[in-house]
């Protein structure tokens, strides 16, 4: 075992989240690179300074060209608001340090460009963050998929849904002042249009219809208007010839964490709720008529890594588990230098499908991802 120097750069949700992650991934899973949390940096000196005691890293900074720059930090993590991912991963590539940079990869395609040729001319490891499809049931629907076990797919139905924003009162913030990146469509759809891609396969054309519904909201002076999207859908055509339909909102009311899916092959069909993230429901229409039906699976330890975090079925993983899994790829990817989905150019991918699904509600048409 040898120690990596890890800085991370957003002391916020995901930086907090992060920091968990890089304590506890060693001794889950027993990683042969061992994480030091060296640096870390916010917004402020004293913020940062807080922060580094309470996540527990040696040192921390206000500037992330510091830490960057820094020579006992080996590997980045950049859980920064988007605007900043395209220049803090390209300094880190020119110094020869490896990146996991949180969703969406930029703040559109150009970002994303840039950003994959600078990873991979450097041929350093790199990362995006897509956390919820590394749940072990959402792995192992790839699996059923993989093996051929639902046939061939027809059709894909996701949604990535949550009501943070369903009340008008709520305040605005920077999720609803940050401009199109900062909306639903930059927020909470490219977890599920990676989920889709990464079951279901690349995405041929869409057609798609995006809203705000809630143009104001209080600002603790008055009100202030909205300049992003709270909901949008769109159907698609997957390269394969199924059919897909998606639906991401921050205002269904109701719903805490709808992660959700339902795909539908020739020989059976899979649907899984992130509300329910240990289960995963599967149809097998190749069984005798009188004993088909969709059949609960609960996640246990022949799952994919379910065990080295319990050796009970039943008993499940949750959502700080997901970044732990995804820790555990990234420091394997940096010990073995092989590439472990999803890299930047995958997260480029989700960026060239959300700007074609603006594109297509701006033009009002569907659009071909060739065109993008």
């Amino acid at each position: 075992m040898r120690k990596i120097g890890i800085g991370i750069i957003g002391g916020g949700y995901m930086g907090k989240a992060h920091a968990v992650a890089y304590q506890a991934v060693g001794a889950v899973f027993e990683t042969q690179l061992r994480p030091v949390c060296e640096m870390i940096c916010t917004t402020t000196e004293d913020g940062a300074r807080e922060k580094a005691a309470l996540f527990g890293f040696n040192r921390s900074t206000s500037d992330w060209r510091v830490l960057v720059d820094d020579p006992a930090v080996d590997a980045v993590i950049i859980a920064s608001p988007q605007s900043f991912h395209r220049e803090i991963a390209l300094a880190a590539f020119a110094r020869g340090k490896p990146v996991f940079c949180e969703k969406p990869l930029g703040r559109g395609v150009d970002d994303g460009r840039a950003m994959v040729a600078a990873a991979e001319s450097s041929g350093l490891p790199n990362m995006t963050g897509f956390n919820y499809i590394r749940t072990p049931a959402s792995e192992l629907a790839r699996q059923i998929i993989a093996a051929g076990e639902i046939g061939q797919i027809t059709s894909f139905r996701g949604e990535h849904t949550e009501d943070f924003y369903a009340d008008p009162q709520t305040p605005a913030g920077w999720r609803t002042q940050g401009g199109r990146a900062s909306g639903t469509m930059g927020d909470l759809a490219p977890h599920m249009v990676n989920g889709a891609l990464a079951l279901a396969g690349p995405i041929e054309r869409l057609v798609s219809d995006i809203q705000t519904v809630h143009k104001q909201r209080p600002d603790g002076t008055g009100v202030a208007d909205v300049s992003n999207d709270d909901h949008g859908h769109f159907l698609c055509r997957f390269e394969s010839g199924a059919m897909g339909a998606l639906y991401f909102s921050r205002v269904a009311t109701g719903k805490k964490m709808g992660y959700a899916y339902q795909i539908y092959g020739t020989q059976g069909a899979i649907c899984f709720d992130q509300e329910d993230q240990n289960a995963l429901w599967l149809y097998d229409s190749t069984t005798r008529s009188d004993r088909q039906g969709f059949r609960k699976i609960l996640t246990g330890p022949e799952h994919p890594n379910y065990l080295a975090f319990c050796q009970g079925p039943g008993h499940g993983t949750g959502y700080q588990d997901q970044i732990i899994i995804e820790a555990k790829d990234f420091l394997t990817a940096i010990e073995t230098g092989r590439a472990i989905w999803p890299t930047f150019r995958d997260g480029l991918e989700v960026s060239r499908v959300i700007d074609a699904a603006w594109k297509s509600n701006d033009e009002r048409r569907w659009v071909d991802l060739r065109e993008i």
